[in-house]
């Protein structure tokens, strides 16, 4: 067996490993066109996701109230948090074309997915808290406060999301 087979053997193994603990925890998942996991939102849960700048004022803010909530970085340079679903978001955040609200059936490639770039790897992984779902506006909130904290105003308009994958319904 070449390396790249027993890579891709491993690599799969993890993708099964990873998938099977999202659904044995409530977090559903929708079919991938490729080797990913895609986290299913709009029923148990829905995902914003905010430049990595604005991820880490994010996470600053949710320490300093106490709140540990599930992170995820892409290689895309985006950070996601998973949040309660049907919150929708301020008009604040909508003048912001870099915070971007997953939901309603949207695919977001979960951690261990290998990307052309790099990987989609956890910040702060669920399983340290115990794979709580945040309410939607206590994570909504800390990425208003560091979006005003920082006065960025559609600062990565040219950004794209990393995690969109729509579904037909």
């Amino acid at each position: 067996m070449s390396w790249w087979d027993s890579y891709r053997a491993v690599y799969g193994a993890e993708l099964r490993a990873a998938a099977r603990e999202y659904v044995d925890h409530g977090w559903p998942l929708v079919p991938g066109p490729g080797a990913e996991v895609l986290l299913a939102t709009g029923e148990s849960i829905d995902v914003i996701e905010v430049p990595a700048e604005v991820g880490r004022r994010v996470c600053r803010t949710l320490r300093e109230a106490g709140e540990v909530v599930p992170v995820a970085a892409t290689p895309q340079g985006t950070w996601w948090f998973p949040m309660t679903p049907r919150h929708a978001l301020p008009a604040e955040l909508s003048l912001h074309t870099d915070v971007v609200l997953h939901t309603d059936g949207i695919g977001v490639v979960a951690p261990p997915t290998e990307r052309p770039d790099g990987w989609v790897q956890w910040r702060v992984a669920p399983a340290r808290v115990g794979y709580r779902v945040p309410d939607a506006s206590v994570v909504v909130e800390a990425v208003v406060d560091a979006i005003r904290s920082h006065g960025t105003a559609g600062a990565d308009a040219e950004r794209t999301p990393a995690t969109g994958v729509a579904l037909r319904r």
